[in-house]
């Protein structure tokens, strides 16, 4: 039997334990699908609360061992988990966190576009009066800074960028 929509050589749809469509097939450390049975990266349990503070330490673990698709979800649960005045900070990071993944994937033109679309909802969110220049003592500036460079870069460069390499560092200088 061919291939499904879904991807299953056996028709069936993969399914969570609520019955909801989910994709089960493994995945790389940028979130990219492996074949069914391939060794793949664990990956990041969806729709938990976390506080801030341990959302930005789990994100930046993340991110230094080049697993930018599993930092966005983080940043993603903390978007639809948090303050509602906060949201357009996570947000903000989601994209930048799935910029890089494109980045470093080598889809130059998502990749640029993300990192700025996110550089500028951080921007947006850090000069707005919910804002602040350092929330749970993330360097907005520094984080924007590299978002914008990064971009031009992809661009500039048109290969894949080391995730590793190129990660943020959410706190500023290590």
């Amino acid at each position: 039997m061919g291939s499904t929509s879904a991807g299953r050589q056996d028709g069936a749809r993969d399914r969570d334990s609520e019955g909801r469509a989910r994709n089960a097939r493994p995945r790389d450390g940028l979130g990219r699908p492996l074949p069914y049975g391939a060794d793949g990266v664990a990956r990041q349990p969806e729709g938990v609360v976390r506080t801030p503070e341990q959302s930005v330490a789990e994100a930046q673990e993340l991110l230094d061992e080049g697993k930018p698709f599993h930092a966005h979800e983080v940043f993603e649960d903390a978007w639809k988990s948090g303050p509602q005045e906060e949201r357009a900070l996570w947000r903000g990071l989601a994209q930048l966190a799935v910029g890089l993944t494109h980045a470093a994937r080598g889809n130059v033109t998502g990749g640029a576009r993300l990192l700025r679309r996110g550089a500028g909802a951080v921007e947006d969110w850090a000069s707005s009066g919910a804002g602040q220049a350092r929330p749970y003592g993330i360097d907005l500036a520094g984080v924007v800074a590299w978002a914008r460079e990064l971009a031009g870069d992809v661009e500039a460069g048109g290969e894949p960028v080391d995730a590793r390499g190129r990660a943020v560092r959410l706190r500023g200088a290590a």
